[in-house]
């Protein structure tokens, strides 16, 4: 397999149309109701990519190939094959983002995260979890950036690094430290959209590829997000107002979100 991003996604594309796979895949839709509307992977991937389904469908879908791909039998990885491809414009959202902080090289993060993303799908505990596409993504980001970090702090010296990555302060620990710290504050302020607003505005993702890694329409990301900011700016206008001395703090998250939104 190349592990180009394109290779990896031209792969997984030939692979699912081959002539064994679409018999596993009608041996996985005869015993699975999701995916019966879908007579071939084409139609099934047309409707999780371009469909006009609604959350609950596609993520019913996305679990029953889920379900899949933990099996022991033959059809385990073509699901297996079928689940990334399903996930490709949230994990090339990644991609981009690991890109942008310049922890590898463009094939390292593509084989790494490839390999996260597989380990996540096939350990899933679907009886734990409630949103396949949005816990697959975020667990295959967060592994790959914890190995980032166990890498730098086993590294006796810095003569190999990137001069920008010495100069940029804080270090990956502490961004990472103050990163939970932040989602803490947003949690606490709008909910569910917390990790829809640290993308967009931290990690520099567009509202569009947000919503492919949360699984929602690029319409309802948008809304989401308006939303969300219009409620950090409620906020920091009502604490703006407040005089000297109130012994009500102000989420950090509010000033740091509303600041970066400001200055791009």
């Amino acid at each position: 397999m190349s592990f180009s991003w394109s290779g990896i996604r031209d792969d997984l594309a030939r692979s699912s149309s081959t002539l064994q796979s679409q018999r596993d895949y009608r041996a996985i839709r005869s015993i699975e109701p999701a995916l019966q509307p879908h007579a071939d992977i084409a139609a099934l991937l047309g409707a999780l990519h371009h469909g006009q389904l609604d959350h609950d469908c596609r993520n019913t879908m996305l679990l029953a190939l889920v379900r899949a791909s933990q099996g022991g039998d033959r059809p385990a990885d073509m699901a297996l094959g079928v689940v990334l491809l399903a996930l490709w414009p949230g994990l090339d959202a990644i991609r981009n983002r690991c890109l942008r902080r310049r922890i590898g090289g463009p094939d390292d993060i593509a084989s790494d995260l490839l390999a996260r993303a597989t380990e996540t799908i096939r350990k899933l505990d679907l009886t734990r979890v409630n949103q396949i596409a949005a816990t697959v993504l975020r667990n295959a980001e967060r592994d790959v950036l914890r190995a980032v970090i166990r890498d730098d702090a086993r590294q006796p010296s810095c003569a190999d690094l990137d001069p920008d990555w010495i100069a940029a302060a804080p270090s990956w620990a502490e961004r990472q430290r103050l990163r939970g710290a932040l989602r803490r504050d947003l949690v606490a302020l709008i909910g569910r959209d917390a990790d829809l607003v640290l993308g967009v505005v931290l990690d520099g993702a567009s509202q569009v590829e947000m919503g492919a890694a949360m699984a929602v329409t690029a319409s309802a990301a948008r809304k989401r997000y308006q939303r969300a900011m219009a409620s950090l700016a409620l906020h920091y206008a009502s604490f703006a107002g407040r005089p000297q001395g109130s012994t009500t703090s102000t989420p950090m998250a509010a000033k740091v979100a509303l600041s970066r939104l400001a200055t791009g």
